[in-house]
């Protein structure tokens, strides 16, 4: 599916999948702003497509009862539900099912992720890794710590010293390095793209860089933040909390007042830098890596 095409919706029970369309935008919009923190990444999508409905980046899925949208899918690179209940995940698992595996994860608040996967995990096949337990963590106003005045944003002539740092966090984290299979091309360009847009922060000492981060999306009401990383020889110095703290006030002056993340429940050092910072739990994720 995708946004523009009007094949038949796919029917269960009191509801139906279908595309959602261009002049629903505006309603599936309000539908995610219900809680806006967390369905950030599909609100970036909407907002773009409002502009221009090519930038949507994906297909967006509509659950629908009497005409109203109550629960969306979307469908890109990432699978990510939004207000889904019982009856909208396991018509989105079946249209799934129907459509075949093309994304490379499933991501977004715990019980809806893992719905949707129950139903559909026998047809999918084994997934690569599943993360049950994300906390997905909010902060709404300055670190109450020092920042490091070192942190600025990433100039375009300096993608050279962050490309390998931006490499390694990527393998660390998901398992597979993101140039594997002549991706390098295509990753490059992704990581010129946050650059350009601002959206990249570090600490670059000597062409050396120590410390970085990156702004995933940006709506009206949070800035979401992604690829914490600092220097493997640098780790269990205390370098993290001022860095980050210091990209977390140049990100709210230049983004939104509050910044969000989600972090694996097992990364203990991770999670001690954003209690330090003055995050807050405000919903748990969970993701399945195919």
């Amino acid at each position: 599916m995708s946004i523009t095409q009007r094949e038949p919706p796919v029917s269960f029970s009191s509801g139906a999948v279908r595309n959602v369309l261009q002049r629903e935008l505006p309603q599936a919009l309000a539908l995610a702003q219900q809680n806006a923190k967390v369905n950030g990444f599909v609100i970036s999508r909407i907002e773009a497509a409002l502009i221009d409905h090519w930038r949507l980046g994906g297909a967006l899925w509509g659950y629908v009862n009497a005409g109203e949208i109550h629960s969306m899918l979307f469908v890109g690179a990432n699978i990510v539900p939004v207000n889904t209940d019982a009856s909208a995940r396991s018509a989105f698992a079946q249209e799934l099912i129907r459509a075949g595996r093309r994304s490379s994860s499933l991501l977004g608040q715990q019980s809806e992720v893992l719905g949707i996967w129950e139903g559909m995990e026998k047809y999918w096949g084994k997934a690569r890794v599943v993360r049950e337990n994300q906390p997905f963590l909010v902060i709404d106003r300055e670190p109450e710590v020092p920042t490091d005045p070192r942190v600025r944003p990433v100039q375009s002539d300096e993608i050279d010293m962050l490309f390998p740092a931006c490499v390694n966090m990527f393998t660390q984290e998901v398992g597979v390095s993101p140039i594997a299979h002549g991706g390098e091309v295509q990753y490059r360009r992704r990581i010129a793209e946050v650059i350009s847009s601002g959206m990249a922060f570090a600490l670059i000492e000597n062409s050396r860089v120590l410390f970085k981060v990156e702004v995933g999306f940006t709506t009206t009401d949070a800035a979401q933040i992604q690829g914490v990383w600092v220097d493997p020889g640098l780790r269990g110095q205390g370098l993290a909390v001022p860095a980050l703290a210091a990209a977390i006030v140049q990100i709210r002056e230049a983004f939104a007042s509050s910044v969000t993340l989600y972090v694996n429940d097992f990364n203990i050092p991770a999670r001690k830098t954003y209690a330090q910072l003055g995050f807050e739990q405000h919903a748990t994720f969970a993701t399945v890596l195919f």
